[in-house]
């Protein structure tokens, strides 16, 4: 605990607030359930999410902010980039970018920060640049497809095309944004928690140049975002979030926990492998005991409780043989008892992990990287 609380001196404190009772409740033979209205934040899209307009930099997020923390939510707003003066300016909004582009950093930014909400706005780049414009609906069907499979935990929010005086992206506007109430229903009917958000609230007064909002615009599309988190909320769709995505060391020398490369498909083998930071080596852990890796649960193949049992990843779905507690420096699955094993200490890349009685030797140490 000490190194995870060093770790948070750096960090912001309601990631802090997130993270640390997960962690201290494994390491007493149990996670502590967070408050469903904890709400790790990810605000994703163009220029718009980075904020340009914006008197401050902060985009919609301060003011999003600001009211969620006002309605009793702890807030964690996350992603790779910051911007603004606001408390906590982390956001993955990237200035020029298509829908192709934001799907291109998307398996790891899930993977990474872990978000329970996602705010998506983009489009407008695909429409400005007339890049490939008749098949745009069905690039944000797919990236909204790839969000869901990422994280299956999260809520999406995705926010229509805000107004705009460009004569370019305009008149493409209309027929972008009647698509998107569709492509959420669809989302919806495969039982994904997924929302539309109506961004028309917005009119030409409220930009600062052809594209972007001004500071009354911003708050108007942070009231639109707000009010889909509460509906969202209110549903229950919001779970408490995991911990942000980390490799996992095993006690052998230079190897860590990894999916077969790299593959989020149900049945793909739990591995030993040279530790290399790609998203096939970032895990979360969750308040149900679970372990995740690219939108799957570390899992017993066939509920197997023997010694050799082998491990790979499935779709979560609560059951026993994807439960995983701290014990003795490793992982232990409780209703078998048995531990998390590489074979025999091997420190050959591929070598499947299985379950084995518990030792305590490094083969069954594993040691996740701080926050």
């Amino acid at each position: 605990m000490n190194g995870f609380r060093a770790v948070c001196a750096a960090i912001t404190a309601l990631t802090c607030a997130a993270v640390l009772p997960a962690v201290a409740g494994a390491a007493n033979g149990g996670a502590t359930a967070a408050a469903a209205s904890t709400l790790r934040v990810l605000p994703l899209g163009d220029s718009i999410t980075w904020g340009i307009g914006s008197s401050t930099g902060n985009s919609y997020r301060s003011a999003l902010y600001d009211q969620l923390r006002s309605e009793g939510h702890a807030v964690d707003m996350t992603g790779s980039v910051r911007n603004g003066d606001m408390a906590d300016p982390d956001n993955e909004g990237h200035s020029g970018w298509r829908i192709d582009q934001i799907a291109g950093i998307t398996d790891y930014t899930l993977a990474r920060y872990r978000p329970n909400v996602v705010t998506l706005e983009i489009g407008t780049n695909d429409l400005g640049q007339q890049y490939q414009v008749p098949t745009a609906p069905d690039r944000l069907h797919a990236l909204i497809d790839q969000i869901t499979r990422d994280a299956p935990d999260a809520t999406v929010l995705v926010g229509s095309l805000i107004v705009s005086t460009s004569s370019t992206e305009e008149p493409l506007r209309g027929p972008f944004n009647a698509a998107i109430p569709g492509i959420v229903q669809s989302e919806q009917a495969a039982g994904r928690h997924v929302r539309y958000v109506d961004m028309s609230a917005l009119t030409p007064v409220d930009l600062a140049d052809a594209l972007h909002p001004n500071d009354t615009g911003y708050r108007k599309m942070a009231d639109a975002f707000n009010a889909g988190i509460q509906a969202a909320d209110n549903a229950g769709w919001i779970k408490p979030p995991g911990t942000v995505g980390r490799a996992v060391h095993s006690g052998v020398a230079g190897k860590c926990l990894d999916v077969n490369a790299g593959s989020n498909a149900s049945g793909t083998i739990a591995q030993i492998w040279g530790c290399n930071g790609t998203v096939a080596q970032l895990w979360s852990s969750f308040t149900d005991d679970t372990l995740q890796a690219l939108g799957k649960c570390l899992d017993v193949t066939g509920y197997g409780t023997a010694n050799g049992s082998p491990v790979e990843i499935w779709d979560c779905h609560g059951g026993t043989n994807q439960q995983w507690q701290a014990y003795n420096g490793g992982y232990r699955n409780p209703v078998s008892g048995r531990c998390l094993d590489d074979p025999a200490s091997s420190s050959v890349d591929g070598t499947q992990l299985v379950l084995w009685d518990c030792n305590g030797g490094p083969n069954q140490q594993w040691t996740a990287d701080a926050a």
